[in-house]
């Protein structure tokens, strides 16, 4: 805890498919450290540690799914690590059917509207997570429990009032109730049209 804390990202995205050959945890230090270690909460030692501040997990399993911190350190006191990072949720998706998603009233809202966003499986035992697509900047995630109607787990994603930041395109994935960074495979794409 002797310097401070580097930066932890997951690169193309937090949330990746199972099976996919193209997942890195960068570190990075704006220090110019040479020694970057990396750490899975719930394991009892530092699951990785290497000069290089990237680390390639391939192929991606359910298991790859949870919290991660990193450490950074100099070669010159290798044991004398950093604060860590923030934490990163790494999400693992692709296991399970995917839900399906649908709009309340209509896709097509006016600015300043209000619109829900039904998610709905038969296989969820966990929260259900809306994910809006696009643009440079990380998904962005919401998460709701869910309810029983009609055989069938809902789980209702209110959004409003509407601004044009809200269009886009959404995908909503069940999870488990014992494993929560696992994700089922994405709804069909729902894309939202803000008016006027």
């Amino acid at each position: 805890g002797s310097y401070s804390k580097p930066s932890l990202s997951s690169l193309p995205s937090p949330v990746v498919p199972s099976g996919g050959n193209n997942l890195t945890l960068q570190c990075r230090s704006d220090v110019g450290y040479d020694r970057f270690a990396l750490h899975k909460e719930g394991e009892p030692d530092l699951s990785k540690s290497l000069f290089q501040a990237e680390f390639s997990m391939s192929p991606v399993t359910s298991a790859h799914g949870g919290t991660y911190r990193c450490y950074s350190s100099h070669s010159s006191s290798p044991f004398l690590l950093s604060l860590p990072s923030e934490p990163l949720e790494l999400l693992v998706s692709g296991v399970g059917d995917a839900p399906s998603l649908s709009a309340q009233p209509s896709p097509v809202v006016a600015s300043g509207g209000n619109v829900s966003l039904s998610c709905s499986s038969q296989f969820t035992s966990g929260p259900f997570h809306l994910l809006k697509e696009g643009g440079a900047d990380p998904p962005r995630r919401m998460e709701a429990e869910w309810r029983i109607h009609a055989g069938r787990r809902w789980a209702i994603f209110p959004l409003g009032p509407l601004s044009p930041n809200h269009g886009g395109t959404y995908r909503c994935y069940g999870s488990s109730s014992s494993y929560p960074n696992v994700w089922s495979q994405p709804s069909a794409p729902l894309h939202i049209e803000v008016t006027g």
